[in-house]
């Protein structure tokens, strides 16, 4: 008889994971290891804010016609589209500007401060944006709201970081649903509180605030929620993992080997190809979203004799949370599933394809 095959080894065992003190994202992954629950508390708290923060980005498309009227600096009607792309685009430019710096700072100090200051700065200058009197001052305002809100990138890697890899679709879900939420109550609170002396004349009287600044009810709204958000996040926990990279460094070189001869160098993040191309498919597709909500909101105020609609503002809030709320319900209802069923970039695939398509619906809008 043969000899038997001698028996197989055991697979190594899984290096135990070192764990620091007084490190916040150490105890994060403490509490995700020991604990099988969805973090319902946490992702509260991710909604509420992110919820808060999306609310100023387009409140003011229902009346931005009526401001730039108001503050009196088109010559011609036919101008004022041309001021009001200015001034809605001003949030956007400080963004895209700051962003990645926002990003940065999120790495090095933490996500928890970072959405702090985004909420605080919400309730600063989305108030001063209502005070406005001047184009001046509501451009720079909404560029600095823009430019200091820097929460969309942490609160994002923040959801991850607090859920099990299981359940990180659940977190990315949460934040998009609370955006597509802050979109549909947005235009709904703008249009709806925007100039109440005139909408609701037995309540607002022209000589009151709000009489004087007809725009700075629904930006003080908004604003007193973000005070709300703000409080809230005092039970927000830190994930960031701050031990310093040197402990880990003496650990290895303790072992008989140093760091720098084990790491392959990093290649930089303008060569990572599928990183760039998903960067460029979200400008694109951010760049239709803004566009579409503040050219349609001029489109549909300005008057038939210009090839508009003539709605009040009140009325273009209407038509964006009606359009919120398909979002909103996509968001819910279809989006695990269709992320699931077809992977992300399938159905990214099919959204580029279909958007296009849908725009040429607009032609069917009798004039």
């Amino acid at each position: 008889m043969g000899e038997s095959p001698p028996p197989t080894p055991p697979p190594p065992a899984a290096p135990a994971k070192v764990y620091y003190e007084g490190c916040p994202g150490c105890a994060m992954e403490r509490r995700k290891e020991s604990s099988t629950g969805t973090p319902y508390k946490e992702l509260f708290f991710v909604g509420i804010t992110t919820f808060a923060s999306s609310l100023p980005i387009t409140s003011l498309f229902p009346f931005l016609y009526f401001m730039i009227q108001d503050l009196h600096v088109a010559q011609r009607e036919e101008d004022i589209g041309f001021y009001a792309g200015f001034l809605g685009a001003s949030y956007m430019v400080g963004r895209g500007f700051a962003s990645i710096f926002w990003g940065m700072v999120a790495d090095r100090i933490g996500r928890k401060p970072v959405i702090v200051f985004s909420l605080f700065t919400v309730i600063v200058f989305n108030t001063l944006f209502g005070l406005s009197v001047k184009y001046w001052m509501a451009i720079t305002t909404r560029l600095l709201l823009g430019a200091l809100n820097g929460f969309l990138a942490p609160i994002k890697a923040y959801s991850i970081e607090v859920c099990r890899d299981d359940e990180q679709a659940l977190g990315i879900s949460i934040v998009n649903t609370a955006w597509g939420l802050g979109l549909i109550i947005g235009p709904a609170i703008g249009g709806y509180l925007a100039q109440p002396a005139k909408q609701y004349p037995h309540i607002f009287h022209d000589k009151s605030t709000f009489g004087r600044f007809p725009y700075l009810l629904p930006c003080l709204c908004i604003s007193i929620f973000a005070t709300f958000a703000l409080i809230s996040c005092i039970w927000l926990p830190e994930t960031l993992h701050k031990h310093a990279k040197f402990e880990m460094r003496a650990e290895t070189a303790e072992a008989g080997t140093t760091q720098e001869s084990t790491e392959s160098p990093k290649k930089s993040l303008w060569k990572n190809w599928p990183l760039m191309s998903s960067i460029i498919t979200y400008c694109v597709f951010s760049l239709h979203d803004t566009a579409y909500s503040e050219i349609f909101s001029l489109w549909t105020v300005s008057g038939r004799k210009y090839g508009g609609l003539s709605f009040s503002s009140k009325d273009v809030g209407q038509v964006l949370t009606v359009a919120g709320v398909s979002l909103l319900v996509y968001q819910i209802f279809v989006y695990r599933w269709l992320n699931n069923t077809l992977g992300p970039v399938n159905s990214t695939r099919i959204a580029s394809h279909c958007r296009p398509c849908l725009y040429q619906l607009l032609l069917l809008i009798p004039l």
